[in-house]
């Protein structure tokens, strides 16, 4: 379901986890998807940053899947849904 999502908002999408992040700090992000298979030091930022701030946040398997479900031809660590 997260994958398609995340295709479905495809046009309200943040990417990338230097941005996911900025969004999360600006109150832009509703949700927040995060690849499981990303390099842990990046996403942990991503995880931490929306459970204290609240924003919701669902992991996915695949940073390939994720890019793929973006509409982008390379991998994506991080997402956020723009309010």
């Amino acid at each position: 379901m997260s994958y398609e999502k995340v295709t479905r908002f495809q046009k309200n999408l943040v990417i990338g986890t230097k941005q996911t992040l900025k969004a999360i700090r600006n109150g832009a992000a509703s949700e927040v998807f995060i690849a499981d298979d990303a390099d842990w030091e990046v996403t942990q930022k991503v995880e931490k940053l929306a459970e204290e701030l609240g924003v919701p946040y669902r992991r996915v398997d695949s940073k390939k899947r994720l890019g793929s479900a973006c509409g982008i031809d390379v991998d994506a660590s991080a997402v956020a849904v723009k309010q």
